[in-house]
């Protein structure tokens, strides 16, 4: 058995779960390496990230390097005696880095690769209508999410769900599976399949606002898929026209049904209890949205005080 000495890298709450994990199965993390703190919110405050807090609630030696190539970090990094590093949800690494240690670096990824390589693969599965996804363990390389894999475990794609309650599946099982390649590099039982090379491979691209628009003229199962994709972060979003009013919103949940009609393609058809929104095949039902300034509520509680005005469109 191999005396594994780890260094863990990552920054958000997906990442938290599998620090916890290799905790509870008593492994020994000599350092943590986690994005620096920054201003946020209203009172810019500085945030710390959630692995910060994490690690620092359990006593574990934090590193917050703004540059990773800089000789200090790499001597200090060095300097922890590391022989293995694991990655989730950081950021690309320099070949200084993650050549360092004697049992190499690894990453989990939140899809099935060689699919979906890149910053958002939870969102871009469902974007593209995916059935099912899952979570890979790699060693890393000079390229993008494109290492040797070691484990891949598949997840099925429940049609109705978001990508936050996708996250939280696959948040759950990744930190199983990298526990699950950590007991095989500890026992030198580790081996490595080439990620295959596909002429249609998906990439799951950084989200950008643009990203975010929903275009009315697509297919009903293009927009649903975009909706959910995006929900709850960063959100889908559209301009409403309503009245002599315009505004940006959010919408974050909704249903679909399909059945032909002769409304206008992007107009609005509200009652005392529903909102809907004409496509081609049939309409998107609004379940929750958010107005600009106001926290996200459902549709219910908006119309108490919300009127959608005779002929309100979005686009």
């Amino acid at each position: 058995m191999r005396d594994l000495r780890i260094v863990f890298m990552g920054t958000p709450d997906f990442a938290v779960a599998t620090l916890k994990a290799l905790l509870d199965a008593n492994y020994n993390v000599v350092g943590v390496i986690t994005a620096p703190d920054r201003p946020a919110g209203r009172g810019r405050k500085m945030h710390q990230s959630a692995v910060k807090k994490f690690a620092l609630e359990n006593d574990l030696n934090v590193l917050q390097p703004t540059n990773l190539k800089r000789k200090s970090f790499v001597a200090e990094l060095k300097a922890l005696n590391a022989n293995l590093q694991i990655v989730v949800a950081f950021r690309m690494l320099p070949k200084v880095v993650w050549q360092m240690p004697e049992y190499g670096t690894f990453n989990l990824h939140a899809s099935l690769l060689p699919n979906y390589r890149g910053a958002a693969p939870i969102n871009w599965a469902i974007i593209n209508g995916e059935t099912k996804t899952g979570v890979t363990t790699f060693f890393i390389d000079e390229k993008i999410d494109t290492g040797a894999m070691i484990f891949q475990e598949e997840l099925p794609i429940d049609p109705t769900e978001n990508a936050g309650s996708l996250h939280d599946k696959l948040m759950t099982i990744g930190s199983g599976l990298v526990v699950k390649t950590v007991q095989h590099i500890e026992k030198d039982e580790v081996t490595t399949t080439i990620q295959p090379t596909l002429e249609d491979i998906r990439t799951a691209y950084k989200i950008h606002k643009d990203t975010c628009k929903i275009d009315w003229t697509d297919t009903i199962d293009n927009i649903y898929n975009k909706i959910r994709g995006l929900s709850p972060y960063p959100a889908s979003w559209t301009t409403l026209y309503n009245g002599e009013e315009t505004y940006n919103i959010k919408i974050y949940e909704v249903e679909k049904v399909i059945e032909s009609h002769s409304d206008i393609v992007g107009s609005i058809i509200s009652s005392k209890k529903e909102v809907k929104i004409a496509v081609k095949e049939g309409y998107i039902i609004v379940r929750v949205l958010q107005l600009p300034g106001k926290r996200s509520m459902e549709i219910s509680s908006l119309l108490n005080g919300f009127t959608f005005e005779k002929g309100a469109k979005v686009s």
